[in-house]
């Protein structure tokens, strides 16, 4: 090749690198249009809602239910948030009902930087040491059922519950048993966790606060699967009735083990009964007339209960509707909500730092919307405002709104 060929062809290749950038500077920038700041590529942001409870174990039943609730929620809102420049999915972790779990979860979904919030945990036990992780990471926690006053009295800014407390919910069960049922004797049984301690407790006092008599007090273990020397003590002592403060699977077995002694009385005890594995772990016969209190109104009364019923049966069809599964998805619209509010104040690459983080968090605290299980706001503490709590009990083999 000659000289000025030579020139020519390397002038040529100049023209295209330099064509090839102008492209590049106009298609590739970073953008500050009315589509939001969206990354040095133009591609959206990822972002992230971390979801806890346990999916495996025995009490999965109601942690499944609060994965399906809150995924209900962020796809609902995954296109919106598309047009924000947002690419909104969520990170499910099984917590297995146990707080080392819990705090190994709770550390493997804030190592992920587009996580910004979470709807986490079931139990009070996993949702208070979990709390610090995510208090520490500058990351919102919103518990769809964690009922312990603990976990608020933390001081932990970033740390709310949509679900209302034991302090509300004992004393409306002692309520319950005193004047409606009209029992005046009771003994009570926690599995000595701290939600199954806490409500327990709470219920015990108002009991005795209302001129009851609590006949005896015993802790059991999680997983403890013989009861029959307890119930034959509780027999003799002849109680009016047994409160259970724990969850469905114990409680269950209380309930057929209490029967087969020879105890007439039922089983009450606290949202951690709500479910249906109830029923069928104790035996319809077994827990029949048995009682549950739990938080909210039942799903049909709930604001919007039924709009949520027929897109839950359309996205997850044969699936029963847990306790707390509307109060999952409101969780999550919670963040959802804040997430929204953060991108349209800082843009949308904002949100994964640390200062959106923090914004999210504000936005949280500053919630007032109408949610599925109706006004959702939060207290100084981080608890929720809406203290409805409903009685059930058990007729014909399923859980039904207690009517006298």
């Amino acid at each position: 090749m000659s000289v000025a060929k030579r020139k020519r062809f390397f002038a040529i290749i100049a023209m295209l690198t330099m064509l090839a950038m102008v492209v590049t500077g106009c298609g590739g920038g970073t953008g500050t249009g009315d589509t939001g700041d969206t990354g040095a590529t133009g591609d959206a942001v990822d972002v992230k809602i971390g979801v806890s409870s346990p999916f495996t174990g025995d009490v999965a039943a109601l942690g499944l239910g609060i994965r399906n609730g809150a995924q209900l929620a962020i796809e609902e809102a995954a296109p919106e948030l598309a047009e924000l420049g947002i690419n909104l999915t969520m990170l499910a972790v099984d917590d297995a009902a146990d707080p080392k779990t819990g705090v190994n979860a709770a550390n493997q979904m804030v190592s992920d930087s587009a996580v910004v919030g979470v709807v986490a945990h079931l139990n009070s036990g996993v949702s208070i040491p979990t709390s610090a992780v995510y208090n520490e990471a500058g990351i919102v926690q919103i518990s769809p059922a964690s009922t312990n006053p603990q976990l608020t009295l933390q001081g932990l800014e970033n740390v709310f519950r949509v679900c209302t407390v034991d302090t509300v919910q004992g004393s409306f069960a002692a309520e319950f048993a005193f004047d409606t049922l009209g029992y005046k004797t009771v003994a009570v049984i926690d599995d000595s966790t701290p939600y199954g301690e806490g409500l327990a407790a709470e219920f015990a006092k108002a009991f005795e606060a209302k001129g009851g008599t609590v006949t005896s007090t015993d802790k059991v273990q999680v997983k403890d699967q013989d009861f029959t020397a307890l119930v034959t003590k509780i027999r003799s002592d002849a109680p009016d009735f047994i409160y259970f403060g724990g969850m469905y699977t114990e409680a269950a077995l209380v309930a057929k083990q209490s029967k087969d002694a020879g105890f007439e009385g039922p089983v009450m005890g606290g949202d951690g009964l709500y479910t249906q594995q109830y029923v069928d772990i104790a035996g319809a016969a077994n827990a029949e007339g048995d009682f549950a209190t739990s938080v909210g109104l039942p799903l049909a009364e709930q604001p919007k209960g039924l709009d949520f019923k027929a897109d839950f049966e359309a996205k997850f069809p044969g699936q029963a509707i847990e306790a707390y599964d509307t109060y999952a998805y409101d969780a999550a619209k919670v963040i959802i909500e804040a997430i929204k509010k953060v991108a349209a104040d800082l843009g949308a690459a904002e949100v994964v730092t640390p200062a959106g983080k923090q914004a999210i968090i504000d936005a949280v605290a500053a919630t007032n919307m109408e949610g599925v299980t109706g006004t959702v706001a939060f207290d100084e503490n981080g608890d929720t405002t809406n203290k409805a709590i409903t009685a059930y009990v058990v007729r014909d083999g399923a859980w039904v709104p207690y009517t006298e």
